[in-house]
């Protein structure tokens, strides 16, 4: 486990199983985090995913709890890791509403990118974003993510084009906030 101020990045459980499938198919999650046609998963599709998402050497998944009640409120992981050039692509969903926009997202950001950054010595962390995704974008800046590009109308979501923010984060860039504990 990894623990920031308010939160601890943990590995998924079945206990998790139903609360997960539940966040994942809420229509303002989903909008957020999948790029293709927001289809529901059944409870099938969410046994194979946490059956094939365990740690591996590109990919690493992490259930987000809080600190105080011990409660399962989203997730968090590394999608994928290019060993050579040494840069991780991440994701993050706070799924319960209860808990965002209440800094629970940006701890846990946070906490990633610490294991990221001095566990795995990568040097690069990127991710995409949607531009209606104020409220990530807002966290992704706040933790020092920076936009690189923009893949303009790259989205056809809610009968409009959006476009995608490609945004990154740079180890030498972070030191500041490693030392500082983020």
């Amino acid at each position: 486990m990894f623990t920031g101020k308010k939160v601890r990045l943990r590995e998924y459980r079945k206990e998790d199983l139903n609360t997960a499938l539940t966040y994942i198919n809420d229509p303002d999650i989903k909008r957020l985090i999948n790029p293709g046609i927001p289809y529901l998963y059944t409870l099938e599709d969410e046994e194979r995913w946490m059956a094939n998402n365990s740690a591996t050497k590109d990919c690493y998944s992490f259930a987000i709890e809080t600190l105080e009640e011990s409660k399962y409120i989203g997730g968090c992981g590394i999608n994928k890791i290019d060993w050579k050039n040494s840069w991780a692509e991440i994701g993050i969903f706070i799924g319960d509403k209860n808990y965002q926009s209440k800094g629970y997202g940006t701890d846990a950001l946070h906490v990633l990118i610490k294991f990221i950054f001095e566990q795995l010595n990568i040097n690069k962390i990127k991710l995409n974003t949607f531009s209606f995704n104020k409220r990530g974008i807002k966290a992704f800046e706040k933790v020092g993510f920076k936009v690189e590009g923009i893949l303009r109308e790259e989205l056809y979501r809610d009968g409009q084009y959006h476009d995608i923010y490609v945004m990154a984060l740079f180890k030498g860039e972070n030191m500041d906030n490693l030392s500082k504990g983020l």
